[in-house]
């Protein structure tokens, strides 16, 4: 994407901190502006719109809570980070309580402060960069863009617009990579809870002890290190929208909390007995097959039987080939914007690379690959050398542990068909490779670029075979192995199994 430019407003009235505070934060990417009271810092927010807050509590014309409610009043989704001096404060406690994303404690240590401030400017990027269907204007760069206009697509946006408007549960499944945080800020920016604080909880991505204080907060004292009390963010997002991902990774401890929370929209901190009562959409997403899961006892049946009330099932790549042109064209667009770059577009045969690829990592993998090539393209085309060497691998339904990686660019079509010109290749059938063998050998030795090595080993025994079995005509040979005579061809040339005379196109029909 382009990049982004954030402003951090500051609001406290010690010129010190404030000084420090730009110092240490601004960036190319990162504009901080400031103010000395409250009342400026609240026409601040009404005329730069910031994207996130930092509130010192007491302030000289009013307290820091009352400040916090008007900035409240004009944006609810906007990250307000309060700054105390006075670690026991309630003011900041109750600002948590009514929705400020974190509190932090003067003097401020900057690397947690770093870290707070990155994941709040990206709660803000997520709320308010909205996330846009295929057939939306192609031209508006800001926004996160669901593209695919497959039928399998096309069924996706119908369940979108259908469950979107109902404040229901949602339940999204598909495989790593497809798109589910898009799918869910789908649902959260066509819902009627839109001007509402969004957050994105990954329960795979802390530890459950961690997790669970995260979502419903815990009391002071409830176990080691905790020295204050904590509002979790169900309490914080009161009103708003969580997106609860890889919800299959949660303990049975948290599924419980969360069962008693989708029915009764009510809960407990940890150590608590006070119930904390509030109202949030949840929508969870996990690439996990909950019914397998809940067979082997891992996920509760009935926290199952309340996410999938409505389920949105996100195809993988593989089964919507026929989008992968417009999502080409999407990245290449957005690509250009960021790297400053004029690739207008693919090859042919690099676009059939594209499509013949099985994308186990789906769009992440897809997006990677094309900015992979754009920065290894020197023209206004990407060409299949400019591919990573996983988009150029051969899938087989041999027994071999590993995809057959291909020679970059040798994966082009061939339009021309009819009989191809014949080569004298040795049969290699007295050979014995030893994949397993050569690998630990080639790694024993420190040798570079095993993929590339090892496939070409592979190719060699491949060719030599197919070849020896087909008697060297290249037509079936190529139909066998289920490539173009032009990449054959180059491969024969590049292992030495064919002279360059050989390996010219045969222009008889």
């Amino acid at each position: 994407m382009p990049m982004s430019i954030f402003t951090l407003l500051v609001v406290d009235d010690e010129p010190n901190i404030v000084f420090s505070l730009k110092e240490t934060l601004s960036s190319p990417t990162l504009k901080v502006i400031s103010a000395g009271t409250a009342r400026e810092g609240i026409d601040l927010v009404k005329q730069k719109r910031p994207d996130v807050v930092m509130l010192d509590v007491r302030l000289p014309d009013q307290s820091g809570l009352d400040a916090y409610d008007k900035i409240r009043q004009i944006d609810p989704r906007l990250p307000v980070i309060i700054m105390t001096a006075f670690a026991r404060t309630e003011t900041a406690i109750e600002a948590m309580r009514r929705g400020a994303y974190e509190y932090l404690v003067k003097p401020v240590d900057f690397k947690r402060l770093k870290e707070v401030l990155a994941k709040a400017l990206e709660v803000s990027r997520l709320s308010r960069v909205p996330a846009v269907l295929a057939e939306t204007d192609p031209d508006d760069l800001a926004a996160d863009r669901i593209i695919g206009l497959s039928p399998v697509m096309q069924e996706v946006y119908k369940d979108i617009g259908r469950i979107a408007p109902q404040d229901s549960t949602v339940l999204i499944l598909g495989e790593s990579g497809t798109g589910k945080e898009l799918v869910a800020r789908a649902l959260y920016h066509y819902s009627k809870r839109s001007q509402q604080p969004f957050l994105a909880i990954n329960c795979a991505a802390l530890p459950e002890t961690i997790l669970e204080s995260e979502l419903f907060g815990h009391e002071r004292g409830a176990f080691t290190g905790a020295d204050q009390r904590r509002i979790g963010k169900f309490e914080q997002v009161n009103g708003g929208t969580i997106f609860l991902d890889e919800i299959g990774d949660m303990s049975p401890a948290t599924q419980a909390k969360a069962l008693r929370l989708l029915q009764e929209q009510q809960f407990e901190r940890i150590g608590g007995n006070a119930t904390v009562k509030t109202d949030v959409r949840i929508i969870a997403a996990t690439n996990r097959d909950l019914n397998k899961d809940v067979a082997e006892g891992r996920f509760r049946q009935d926290l199952l039987y309340r996410l999938n009330g409505f389920t949105i099932q996100l195809p993988p790549l593989r089964d919507r080939r026929d989008d992968i042109p417009l999502l080409l064209e999407h990245f290449l667009r957005l690509f250009n914007v960021e790297m400053n770059k004029t690739v207008a577009s693919a090859s042919p045969d690099a676009i059939q690379l594209l499509q013949q690829h099985d994308w186990p990592g789906n769009i992440r993998e897809f997006q990677s690959a094309i900015k992979y090539a754009m920065v290894h393209t020197t023209g206004a085309t990407l060409t299949p050398d400019s591919l990573p060497q996983s988009c150029l691998a051969v899938r087989t339904n041999s027994a071999l542990p590993l995809d057959l990686p291909e020679e970059a660019g040798l994966l082009g079509t061939d339009a021309a068909t009819g009989r191809g010109g014949e080569a004298d290749v040795p049969s290699n059938t007295t050979s014995s490779f030893d994949l397993v063998r050569e690998v630990r050998r080639l790694l024993q030795e420190n040798q570079p670029d095993l993929y590339r090595h090892i496939g070409h080993e592979i190719d060699r025994i491949l060719l030599q075979e197919v070849m020896s079995f087909v008697s060297g005509n290249q037509v079936q040979a190529a139909e066998r192995l289920g490539i173009s005579r032009m990449t054959l061809r180059s491969k024969l040339r590049l292992l030495g199994l064919i002279s360059e005379r050989q390996s010219e196109p045969d222009d008889t029909l």
